[in-house]
């Protein structure tokens, strides 16, 4: 259909409290109602009337859109043949090596196939996407311009922040230099790193650089964190230390993977979960399961912000990566033990970046008059359902444009 800039939806399914049985919440309310739509925002919520001229929700539930926090644009092989993952590149350094081959015949066909991406995730209801980019002298600039040429033609579907990510090493391959000319751009939210100590052999060299060249640039910080053991956890007590140091860092600084946390003891979780809400530094994870599991109920215990995303949908290093952020709250309320009405509607929060239709006491909190209009409709009677069956999606409205 053609997108107006102003137009109506009837038989709109939204949660509206909590239904209770002798104080346990059994059931999610919910009611019909009409939404306007004008110029990329909720203009009025109304109730439904069915008989109205407007465009038909069928009774799916409405939603916030999804929020991916953790994606490689850049740097997948999606629409290219199948290809699994290889037994003979288990170490970053064998990565590094196959992608200073492989890269500049990935990028000859990597906008058409970002663009083909967007719209897979897309289709599950994602319309919000924080994506690492390649800074490497293999690369040099063109896996930047190749993912913003993407994104300009996706610009009125797809909103995306945007994190230079040395795969490299700042030190181990000559990164630096290029990094320092990348962070300088307006299009770049967030300055990248990975695994410090076993790539550049030293955790304070390559972090001061990271932590410097945010600051300096008014960037956030988006670091790649696989280490496990003592480097991993120096390499995260330096990054709190850093943020405590300099406060225009706090709520911007995140650890991605930060797989050492996973192989702490209780009291040890509980400390470091401690300092990093102190510090306001966050942990970006893909729910890592099987031999690793995050201690992500503890985190969020203590007030740690963590946000979710697919990383590996089909690449090189993983191809498990389904795009489904509905999945991946299944998995974490699978993982944890969510199960109840309450804590399954909880756990929609890890899709959508901890926005819900109701807050904790069961009080409508979302939509409102005048939010921005990023909506998903799904084919579910409640939040909980939608996190527990994974329901299907069948409409994503991205700053008021029916994206599908």
């Amino acid at each position: 259909m053609e997108n107006k800039t102003s137009y109506r939806l009837k038989n709109v399914l939204l949660e509206t409290g909590f239904e209770y049985n002798d104080q346990e919440i059994i059931k999610t309310k919910t009611d019909l109602f009409c939404i306007d739509i004008e110029n990329g925002q909720i203009k009025n919520i109304k109730p439904n009337e069915p008989n109205s001229t407007a465009i038909d929700a069928k009774g799916y539930l409405m939603l916030p859109a999804f929020k991916d926090m953790h994606a490689h644009l850049d740097k997948m092989l999606f629409g290219l043949p199948w290809q699994a993952v290889s037994s003979k590149r288990r170490t970053v350094k064998d990565m590094i090596a196959y992608e200073q081959k492989m890269i500049p015949e990935w990028l000859k066909t990597s906008v058409e196939r970002t663009e083909k991406m967007i719209d897979f995730v897309q289709g599950y209801g994602t319309a919000y996407i924080r994506s690492h980019f390649n800074v490497d002298p293999t690369s040099g600039l063109n896996s930047l311009k190749h993912l913003e040429k993407a994104l300009q033609n996706k610009k009125t579907s797809i909103t995306a922040e945007l994190v230079a990510f040395p795969q490299h090493g700042l030190y181990y391959t000559d990164t630096l230099p290029i990094l320092k000319d990348v962070a300088k751009m307006d299009s770049v939210a967030y300055i990248g790193g990975v695994d410090p100590y076993s790539l550049d052999g030293s955790i304070e060299k390559p972090m001061e650089q990271i932590t410097q060249l945010a600051i300096d640039n008014n960037k956030g910080i988006d670091l790649h964190l696989h280490e496990m053991g003592e480097s991993g956890m120096n390499t995260i007590q330096y990054l709190i230390d850093k943020t405590e140091e300099n406060p225009q860092l706090r709520g911007k600084a995140f650890v991605s993977h930060a797989f050492a946390l996973s192989a702490l003891n209780e009291t040890e979780t509980e400390k470091i979960a401690e300092k990093l809400a102190h510090a306001g530094v966050g942990i970006v994870s893909s729910v890592p399961f099987g031999n690793m599991i995050m201690p992500i109920p503890t985190l969020r215990k203590h007030g740690v912000e963590v946000l979710i995303g697919n990383d590996n949908i089909q690449d090189h290093w993983n191809t498990f990566g389904s795009g489904n952020m509905l999945q991946k709250a299944n998995l974490i309320a699978e993982l944890y033990g969510y199960e109840t009405e309450w804590e399954l509607s909880r756990t929609l929060a890890f899709a959508t970046r901890y926005k819900l239709p109701l807050n904790d006491n069961g009080n409508q909190q979302w939509p409102k008059v005048g939010d921005e209009a990023n909506l998903v409709f799904v084919d579910a009677s409640c939040s909980a359902e939608a996190v527990s069956r994974i329901s299907s999606i069948k409409s994503l409205i991205h700053n008021g444009k029916i994206v599908f």
